[in-house]
């Protein structure tokens, strides 16, 4: 008797099903079993990945050394270029002690255009602002003298100078020490004379740098209360 359609379909179906589980079966069986892996291989394996994870932190620990390297520098530059630009503001005096025995002024019938400051044959005196030496050596009245140029044209001269300790083109620094105290050219004693010029015109030194920090006035009034505390003692 003719098998009816729709078996003969289910026996092709279950037919290719059993194919199909014989084959999955032949391929299975050509697969290694892991529990007959080497040893060895597996512990290569995992030195290996040891090895790995040690290189990636390593990597990882450099560059963050680098990062951080990098940013201290940065702020080492930083720093430096902060201190550099406030050394090229400073502003001191010129002498730590002195006497103030000339102010800024008509004297004689003529304008002394600078102070005095006196104080002991060659003693030390230093740079009020940073600039360059645009002129040292004898010069006629003011004896042996050094000319400072700032960065914005101010000159600042230092005259009446023992001896000079910089040269035509050097450049100096606030607090810098560039001569020392003496009595040459057209002086009446042993002092400093200071002298500032503005664009090309004097300006009384007292009043140009008490705002930046240098009271002149205020210094001469401690020399003097210390003159009179050492005459009241004796």
């Amino acid at each position: 008797m003719p098998t009816p359609p729709r078996s003969r379909y289910a026996a092709v179906v279950t037919s290719a099903f059993v194919g199909a589980g014989v084959v999955a079966l032949g391929a299975a069986s050509n697969l290694p079993d892991a529990k007959t892996v080497s040893p060895d291989i597996l512990s290569s394996l995992d030195q290996s990945q040891v090895a790995t994870d040690a290189l990636q932190s390593r990597a990882g620990d450099q560059t963050r050394a680098s990062r951080s390297e990098s940013r201290d520098t940065a702020a080492k530059a930083n720093d430096k270029l902060t201190d550099e630009q406030a050394a090229a503001e400073v502003y001191l005096l010129p002498l730590d002690d002195y006497q103030f025995t000339s102010a800024f002024g008509v004297r004689f019938g003529k304008l002394h255009a600078g102070i005095d400051l006196a104080a002991p044959d060659g003693t030390p005196y230093k740079s009020i602002h940073a600039g360059t030496v645009t002129a040292a050596g004898y010069n006629g009245g003011y004896g042996y003298s050094i000319t400072v140029q700032q960065d914005d044209g101010t000159e600042v001269i230092y005259a009446h100078s023992r001896r000079l300790l910089v040269k035509k083109g050097d450049a100096v620094k606030a607090g810098q020490v560039i001569g020392e105290v003496g009595n040459t050219g057209y002086s009446y004693g042993t002092h400093l004379h200071l002298e500032i010029h503005v664009g090309g015109k004097p300006v009384d030194p007292i009043t140009f740098l008490k705002p930046h920090g240098v009271d002149i006035q205020l210094q001469m009034e401690s020399v003097y209360a210390g003159m009179a505390a050492a005459e009241a003692a004796s």
